[in-house]
């Protein structure tokens, strides 16, 4: 059994995950780190990371990127292996997270669904196939995201110009002269009501048009995402780990 701290257990990520972690007999979770209130949660709490006394096999992060110093400096002084869920980050913190992982196992993706991950492989081949075809990400989310675009769609751009690195990213369009470009990837963010999350890739060329779609249904696909992630980096050397090197 597996023993976990989870970073951010009051958000609506750390809930779920909570709930995952008590409905399964291969975690048991220890304790739990969060800034608000936790008294419904039933969980020893803290209000950070270094407050921690206690060890884990595994910490599990769906925080936010502010919290990022706190949660390095409790695992590298621990040597705990890391699962990062968390998005938002900026380039400098990514190279925190690139340098943590000299240290310990790290292992870190903006969407911990398998489905996607499934996605991300579809999008590359269709890139190398469809190379001159207009491309443009759709990402649906609730109207509580803080960040934009999604993370998800930040690796899907991303996964894309793996393929084709001459393309740049174009977020969004507006004015009178928003003509598209050819060597641009269109990314566009809709926030609205409690949509759990939406990624749709269009490909479109003359005459015909190609589309992959991941629709997200309910929170507990990431939650568990990040329990397979977690049963992985815990056997594992110090490094940086995505779902590519899970499958």
């Amino acid at each position: 059994m597996l023993k976990v701290i989870i970073n951010g257990c009051s958000g609506k990520m750390g809930r779920v995950l909570t709930k995952c972690i008590n409905e399964s007999s291969d975690f048991e979770l220890i304790c739990g780190v969060s800034h608000q209130n936790t008294d419904d949660l039933n969980l020893k709490t803290y209000s950070t990371m270094n407050e921690v006394n206690e060890k884990s096999d595994v910490v599990i992060d769906f925080s936010h990127h502010s919290t990022l110093d706190d949660v390095l400096d409790y695992t590298i002084k621990t040597k705990t292996p890391l699962v990062i869920a968390t998005t938002g980050y900026n380039d400098e913190e990514l190279g925190k997270i690139y340098e943590a992982s000299k240290i310990i196992p790290i292992f870190h993706s903006y969407n911990m669904s398998l489905g996607v991950n499934v996605l991300l492989r579809l999008v590359k081949e269709s890139a190398k196939v469809l190379s001159d075809f207009d491309i443009e990400v759709i990402e649906k989310h609730h109207n509580k995201k803080v960040d934009a675009p999604s993370g998800t769609a930040v690796m899907i751009a991303n996964a894309i110009k793996e393929v084709l690195p001459s393309l740049e990213n174009n977020y969004g369009r507006y004015g009178r002269e928003a003509k598209r470009k050819q060597n641009e990837i269109g990314i566009h963010a809709i926030r609205g009501g409690t949509i759990v999350g939406e990624h749709d890739v269009i490909f479109a060329g003359h005459d015909e048009i190609v589309e992959i779609k991941h629709i997200a249904q309910s929170k507990d696909i990431f939650a568990k995402g990040s329990l397979a992630a977690a049963k992985f980096i815990v056997a594992q050397e110090p490094g940086y780990y995505n779902m590519d090197n899970m499958f």
